[in-house]
């Protein structure tokens, strides 16, 4: 398949997990110029760590990518890693995010959970941004395991398939700062359909979710604190939803990354608070 190059606003960038094929792996997303949403992949840890991030949520690259031939979604693209160039500093959020508004106006955005899944059927969508209705809750569960196993750990330190990027001291390192989240987080919230309320629950892969835990998990109050950061610290912004789908699971939907772009002021003065 011939590569090409295109120019891509990053727009999400999930907890990486590890990979028999790909070492780890995380869903790296975003918008070409078009404002087609685009999924990349492989892209190896080193590059989207806290420590020395490469590139950034809300950052223009460009890189040379070309279509899979083992992923058949149509958003998918392997990309060439040392291609990377990043454009220009990230977004900016003054005047109320303005910048980051008019880069995604051109999505389609789905207000009902069923209504994105009935794209998926018809039209093969696997990425696509919801408006929930109403957040009513952030589930915070234990995860099966608390550690990598063995088997993990084996995918982590195996060479990429195209050969390693890095010396084994760098996989060694690399493999200390990628822990495992102990805990699953699952969003609640409503869409109108048919003028009533319908519920759904969607799991949280967002990167930031995870960086948030490790940040503030020493503390005695961290469910406190994370849910003050992803439910009701968004009272009184626009929130939306970055929705991917599972490779091997093609009907199930993950919330790879959140917006939450701030509201109007007329928007939100005398308006009850959305949770």
């Amino acid at each position: 398949m011939l590569s090409e190059t295109k120019r891509i606003l990053i727009l999400c960038k999930t907890y990486p997990s590890p990979s028999a094929k790909y070492v780890e792996t995380s869903c790296v997303a975003g918008m070409d110029e078009t404002g087609a949403l685009i999924r990349l992949f492989p892209v190896p840890f080193r590059l989207i760590n806290s420590d020395a991030q490469q590139f950034k949520k809300w950052q223009w690259i460009r890189a040379q990518v070309r279509k899979t031939n083992d992923d058949h979604r149509p958003e998918s693209y392997r990309i060439s890693i040392d291609t990377i160039e990043v454009l220009a500093d990230p977004l900016s959020t003054k005047n109320e995010w303005a910048q980051r508004h008019e880069a995604i106006k051109s999505i389609e955005v789905f207000d009902d959970y069923d209504a994105l899944e009935l794209a998926r059927q018809t039209r093969g969508n696997t990425l696509g941004l919801l408006r929930p209705t109403r957040i009513t809750d952030i589930e915070i569960t234990n995860s099966e395991t608390s550690e990598w196993t063995a088997d993990d750990v084996a995918k982590l330190m195996q060479a990429q398939t195209q050969g390693s990027l890095f010396d084994q001291e760098t996989e060694q390192r690399s493999l200390k700062l990628l822990k495992k989240l102990p805990f699953d987080f699952h969003y609640r919230y409503e869409c109108m359909v048919n003028n009533a309320p319908k519920s759904y629950k969607n799991k949280l892969v967002d990167w930031e979710a995870g960086a948030l835990y490790w940040n503030v998990h020493r503390r005695s109050d961290w469910e406190a604190a994370f849910r003050q950061r992803f439910l009701t610290g968004f009272a009184n912004r626009n929130v939306l939803f970055l929705m991917g789908t599972i490779h091997r699971f093609p009907n199930q939907w993950l919330i790879v990354s959140v917006f939450y772009l701030p509201k109007p002021q007329h928007e939100v003065t005398g308006q009850a608070l959305l949770f």
